[in-house]
């Protein structure tokens, strides 16, 4: 086969000297390697561009929200911005509000008649599951419940010695 004289360049591919011999088997490896380069380059840049696809909204969004403050609507962005964050804000103060005035509010206590321990709230009338007793939660203790007139008698056992005395 012929041999082919090639001079060199700062930017060649080939490490030879000035009027060097270049077989074309070296020439053929060469672009077989350059084209492996060139797909292997293709296939990352795939990658790069399907990792993109997951930035793509937020990049979106950055780039609107850079546009209108360069626009002098910088108001409009921070309007915006406070809405969001109140969104965000708003139901985490919501929840412990929620915790707060459950635990001031929320009783255990026992039932007056049966004694089965019941809860409820405060400052609310409930029936006793086991006896069936209406009831009514105040100052976080439970009473029997008494219609209005009703006079509600609390038994006291007097020993008999004492009354005979």
């Amino acid at each position: 086969m012929g041999k082919l004289i090639l001079k060199s360049c700062p930017y060649s591919l080939f490490p030879y000297s000035d009027y060097d011999l270049v077989t074309p088997t070296y020439l053929l490896d060469k672009l077989a390697i350059l084209e492996e380069d060139l797909i292997n380059l293709k296939m990352s840049f795939k990658s790069f561009e399907s990792s993109l696809t997951h930035l793509r909204p937020w990049l979106t969004l950055l780039a609107v929200v850079w546009l209108l403050g360069t626009l002098g609507l910088g108001w409009l962005v921070n309007s915006l911005l406070i809405i969001i964050g109140l969104l965000f804000l708003a139901p985490i103060v919501a929840f412990v509000g929620f915790r707060w005035w459950l635990q001031r509010n929320l009783i255990a206590d026992n039932c007056p008649v049966c004694g089965i321990e019941i809860t409820g709230l405060n400052n609310t009338q409930l029936e006793c599951p086991s006896c069936g007793e209406k009831l009514l939660v105040q100052n976080r203790n439970l009473k029997r419940f008494t219609p209005e007139g009703t006079i509600d008698v609390t038994a006291v056992e007097v020993p008999a010695k004492s009354i005979e005395d």
